[in-house]
């Protein structure tokens, strides 16, 4: 096995055990399933009354496992419908119960992202923060499809507003011409 096997086994086995937990840490935090998790951060983070369509896309899921998801979140109280832009599509509100669970889904995956890395020094967080950002990049660059790759980022803690974030730079890149890849930041 060569040095690189090794190190992107080693990957490979942290990426796995950061989602199993953070899975696990956003999903208690919203009381509802990792997708809802998902779909509530979005919503709360950068997506401003999306549509139906728009949500399947960001969660990678279909459409039919949109609304379903959408359903279960209105039941909840966590999200209300209405018309969406041109009047045939329908949009997705967060309510107030629902900005309350995505702040919980966000200081959820906070402590969790906090603690795997508390027992690095600044410096080597530094250094981390460098090799992510180029591998994130790689990643996004050639990614065909699926779930977005931020749905459960806190986009201010990466610098997105200020250009910092390496998979919003990457997508942009990669997408230059086709339209804006998301809203805004809503907070």
């Amino acid at each position: 096995m060569t040095a690189l096997d090794r190190q992107a086994n080693l990957l490979g086995a942290l990426a796995l055990v950061i989602t199993d937990q953070t899975a696990e840490a956003v999903a208690a935090a919203a009381g509802q399933s990792v997708s809802a998790a998902a779909a509530l951060s979005a919503m709360y983070h950068f997506l401003d009354r999306p549509t139906l369509g728009r949500l399947h896309l960001v969660l990678g899921l279909t459409p039919s496992g949109a609304v379903r998801l959408v359903d279960r979140l209105a039941d909840a109280g966590l999200v209300t419908r209405g018309t969406g832009e041109d009047g045939r599509s329908r949009s997705v509100a967060l309510t107030e119960a629902g900005s309350q669970a995505a702040e919980r889904i966000g200081a959820a995956r906070a402590a969790l992202l906090g603690g795997a890395l508390a027992g690095l020094s600044a410096a080597e967080r530094q250094a981390l923060h460098s090799l992510l950002s180029r591998i994130m990049t790689t990643v996004v660059q050639g990614k065909e499809r699926g779930a977005w790759t931020c749905r459960l980022c806190d986009i201010s803690a990466c610098g997105r507003a200020s250009g910092l974030c390496p998979a919003a730079n990457a997508a942009a890149a990669r997408y230059a011409g086709r339209g804006s890849a998301i809203n805004r930041p809503r907070r």
